[in-house]
């Protein structure tokens, strides 16, 4: 039997994109000690991931993904981004790593936006960039 996972007795390393035996996301937060310093520590989060528990997200997911294990707390900022959402809509990514998909289309629904039409979105401005670089088009 495995042992359970609990985010406040994670290391660092592996905190991000956990989901903790009670099904809830383990998160990385920052806090200042009293002589200034900033320490990270592992917190479970209060967004509970469903039909999915006890589980660390693997090496490759991290790297298909383009995500961070040193991501601190859970925003969707990095959706904004289109070399991000290249990765995450990649079929290495999107196919393979549910954790993290679910994570973003989570984040993504709670601003209102889906997930789809972010990735379409941002792949027409990944290419529209290019066109750009080439010349092929003037602002």
């Amino acid at each position: 039997m495995a042992a359970e996972i609990v985010c406040e007795e994670l290391p660092n390393d592996i905190c991000a994109f956990t989901v903790s035996s009670s099904g809830k996301r383990c998160l990385l937060e920052t806090y200042a000690k009293q002589n200034g310093a900033v320490e990270y520590q592992c917190r479970t989060s209060e967004v509970v991931v469903e039909k999915m528990a006890d589980y660390i997200e693997t090496d490759a997911c991290v790297k298909a993904c383009g995500v961070d294990r040193n991501s601190v707390g859970i925003s969707s900022d990095a959706l904004l981004e289109p070399q991000f959402t290249g990765k995450l809509c990649s079929p290495a990514c999107y196919q393979n790593c549910p954790n993290i998909v679910d994570l973003y289309f989570n984040l993504a629904a709670g601003e209102g936006m889906i997930l789809h039409y972010v990735h379409v979105f941002n792949r027409r401005i990944l290419f529209l960039q290019f066109l750009f670089q080439r010349n092929i088009i003037c602002s």
